[in-house]
């Protein structure tokens, strides 16, 4: 960031009074832009017993296969962005029976939302952010294919908690250090 979003002017990095952390504030009116993790939402949509997948048609990751989800917007809540995402993606109405997992990511700072989710009537098609979409067995889904590190945490907590009968909420984080990035 180089121009306050208010006034215009250049801004600096520094740690406002009674803050803890650098911030963007502004060398003229003294605003500070906060800057904070984006939430990404999303569904694991189940029909007949089998996982809805999507093979991405944008990048990153082009090509890969992915539970449905993206960024909540504005003025939603996180039901509303992880059932939106599932329409959009794969063209699918959902019935959101209840947030399955939480996954902090913080390197890129992101929080990924899923929602453990049955398609309203088994229809779903690609969106104009898939290249397809698919149904896959339990023993099906595309392991060396998936998209993120985030969809294949849910998937395995997903089949392990399947396998035991007995659903519930995952908090966990992803992390890498920036050494191993490069």
């Amino acid at each position: 960031m180089k121009y306050c979003s208010t006034c215009g002017h250049p801004v600096e990095q520094r740690i406002p009074e009674g803050d803890n952390r650098h911030r963007y504030v502004c060398v003229t009116c003294d605003t500070i832009h906060y800057q904070n993790p984006r939430i990404v939402a999303g569904t694991v949509p189940i029909w007949n017993d089998r996982i809805l997948l999507c093979r991405r048609a944008i990048e990153p990751r082009y090509g890969y296969w992915t539970l449905p989800a993206g960024f909540m917007e504005n003025a939603e809540t996180t039901i509303e962005a992880a059932a939106r995402e599932t329409r959009e993606e794969a063209l699918a109405e959902v019935n959101i029976n209840g947030l399955y997992s939480i996954i902090d990511v913080p390197h890129i700072n992101q929080v990924h939302m899923f929602y453990r989710a049955t398609l309203v009537d088994g229809s779903f098609g690609a969106g104009e952010e898939s290249l397809e979409t698919r149904l896959f067995g339990m023993d099906e889904i595309p392991w060396d294919e998936l998209s993120f590190p985030t969809v294949r945490k849910t998937l395995e907590l997903y089949l392990e908690d399947r396998r035991r009968d007995a659903f519930e909420v995952h908090v966990t984080d992803i992390r890498y250090s920036m050494a191993a990035r490069k």
